[in-house]
């Protein structure tokens, strides 16, 4: 959720599903029409007239002293309390995301630091802090909310993280470690990576409140033979295992913002809706040399921030997978014919920007209950050794007004109109939906999903700039399953799903005893998750089903791959004084779940940055 990702991870298709699968008939045949979901606190609760979140003006919106809004910034000397204390920094973050908190936090121990975050904070927005409230956060699509809506060309629905915190803000929490494997690949120092994930989990990860739908998953795993069972534990281990998380036993959300109280407050400064437009260079020497940022505040205002004059001050990009290709664009540093047409000066022709891009393709089989079901997300997974993860949710944390919120264009009422020709997608069709929607029982929402995730993807796309536009959307591809392997094991993870769906464990839950798998599959085809036109043998043919039905994990990595854009350091390639620091970096979505090793990252080299400059004095 990264969403990293964050995300991670398969944040609101859930909802989508929900919304669109009470339309099948095979559903409401098979629903239980006098049964109610557990009450929940209705202080958590968003009304109608509350669907999108938003930040409250409370003092918890800004939390800690460092935090303000862009508008508050200076770059002039000053001693008024709070002010900025210099006109340059020795390092300038650009994204307060997943890796980004923690980086700008370890490095503000010892030097000056500006963190700009074109979003707003995650501290006092309901949506955003509360496991009940979790779909609606990725369900508002207005300006500013918390995530940024995109659909690819592949036609499937997308979000990018657009608060504080980033992935972590917005994600389903799991938390889990990469494989020692993936630490040795990627060229870390396994000592020092040891010592960064501790820090993290210190902070804000947690125990799961396991609960009967994680159980059943974890016995029908077992049963299904992805073994052995490694009980907690962060670590990727081949089996099924309980990971981490970070929610609370009281469902309150802990994202890497929080990571910002390990700051040396006097150092960093948080500038939050501060979208920066691009990175200013200095190209009157051997190679160009970053210089500052150029940022808009949220009224609009276009300020200038600068690196101080010593030797090793950075501007370092934290921007995720999809903003930090987009930024290096924007800037001048990328394919010189694709800048060119878009009249952008060229800082450093690299061809190799915003390439080679993958997200894990995700398919979900919608399971449905005899009995209402406890809300959960990701806690259990299973690690198989055919290349895919299994993974779970259950429950749905609302009460029955916020079923029928206006979802934004991924909801029932739009998302359902992928079945129809553009021409007739008429306002009149959208209300028809909508209408249809009022009228959903809440016992539509009551089962649960089994998700299968397609490890290490060899299909890769590309990120390209549709316009100059810092506030839009660049143009995504993922190319899902254009990689024979990537197909392959996607059907051996929906033959996976069919062994649990059919185990023992899950004979309490599933309503469907006659064909259930096949009964299944048909709802999924028909939930309209995404906008790929549907095929008549989705049920007969997996290969058909995998390609028709899939959907985005947030698991999206690349195109600033190491060795073609950046170094083994994370300098940029060419240039100097620039570093992109998280996901677009990564060749694989590492662990099953990324969240973890994109906060460890961010504190991995920030102390590498601090040991080299320093040695032992950087006391971190």
């Amino acid at each position: 959720m990264a969403l990293v990702g964050g995300a991670v991870p398969y944040l609101c298709s859930v909802v989508w599903i929900l919304l669109t699968l009470s339309q099948s008939q095979a559903f409401s045949d098979s629903l239980l029409l006098n049964q109610t979901l557990p009450p929940i606190s209705p202080k958590l609760i968003r009304t109608n007239s509350e669907c999108a979140g938003a930040e409250h003006d409370h003092p918890a919106q800004y939390r800690y002293p460092f935090i303000k809004p862009a508008s508050s910034f200076s770059s002039q000397p000053s001693s008024a309390a709070g002010a900025d204390p210099t006109a340059a920094y020795d390092y300038i973050v650009v994204g307060g995301g997943t890796a980004g908190c923690p980086l700008a936090a370890t490095l503000s121990r010892n030097y000056s630091v500006l963190l700009l975050e074109r979003g707003g904070t995650p501290f006092a927005n309901s949506n955003v802090s509360f496991l009940q409230n979790f779909h609606i956060s990725l369900a508002d699509t207005s300006e500013k909310s918390a995530s940024q809506m995109f659909v690819s060309t592949d036609g499937v629905f997308n979000a990018r993280a657009r608060v504080l915190g980033g992935g972590t803000a917005i994600n389903a929490g799991f938390y889990t470690r990469a494989s020692a494997s993936e630490i040795e690949k990627a060229g870390w120092d396994a000592e020092l990576v040891n010592e960064s994930y501790p820090w993290v989990e210190n902070q804000i990860v947690h125990r799961p409140d396991f609960g009967p739908w994680q159980r059943a998953i974890r016995d029908s795993l077992l049963e299904a033979e992805v073994s052995p069972f490694n009980g907690f534990t962060y670590d990727h281990l081949y089996g099924t295992k309980v990971g981490g998380t970070i929610f609370d036993r009281f469902g309150r959300r802990h994202t890497a913002a929080e990571l910002l109280a390990s700051a040396n407050p006097d150092n960093l400064h948080v500038l939050v809706r501060a979208t920066v437009q691009k990175i200013e260079f200095d190209t009157t020497g051997k190679r160009p040399k970053a210089v500052g940022v150029i940022f808009k505040d949220e009224n609009g205002k276009v300020h200038t921030a600068v690196l101080s004059r010593r030797a090793r001050s950075e501007v370092i990009v934290s921007s995720g997978a999809i903003g930090s290709p987009q930024l290096l664009l924007l800037s001048g540093i990328g394919p010189k014919a694709d800048l060119e047409k878009l009249k952008i000066p060229v800082v450093l022709d690299n061809g190799f920007v915003g390439k080679n891009i993958s997200d894990n393709p995700m398919n979900s089989i919608f399971v449905p209950s005899k009995t209402p079901v406890k809300q959960s997300l990701i806690q259990t997974v299973g690690i198989t050794k055919v290349g895919v993860y299994i993974e779970a949710s259950s429950g749905f944390g609302q009460n029955g007004n916020s079923i029928h919120c206006n979802h934004g264009l991924a909801s029932a009422e739009i998302g359902q109109l992928s079945t129809i020709p553009p021409k007739q997608r008429t306002h009149a069709a959208i209300h028809d939906f909508k209408d249809r929607k009022r009228n959903l029982p809440v016992e539509a929402f009551q089962g649960g999903f089994i998700l299968e995730k397609v490890a290490r993807p060899l299909s890769q796309g590309e990120v390209k700039l549709s316009n100059t536009n810092v506030d839009s959307n660049p143009t995504v591809t993922f190319n899902y399953f254009s990689h024979p392997a990537d197909l392959a094991r996607c059907v051996e993870g929906i033959r996976v799903v069919e062994k649990l769906v059919k185990s023992k464990p899950f004979a309490d839950y599933t309503q469907l005893k006659d064909h259930a798998m096949e009964k299944l599959l048909n709802m999924s085809v028909e939930a309209n998750v995404n906008l790929i036109p549907r095929h008549t043998n989705d049920t007969t043919s997996l290969e058909q089903f995998c390609k028709d039905t899939v959907i985005t994990i947030w698991h999206y990595h690349g195109g600033c791959h190491v060795s073609k854009v950046v170094d083994p350091e994370y300098r940029v390639l060419g240039v100097g004084r620039l570093r992109v620091v998280d996901t677009s970096t990564f060749f694989d979505s590492p662990g099953t779940n990324p969240q973890a090793t994109v906060m460890m990252l961010g504190r991995y080299v920030g102390v590498k940055i601090l040991r080299g400059r320093l040695g032992e004095a950087a006391g971190v």
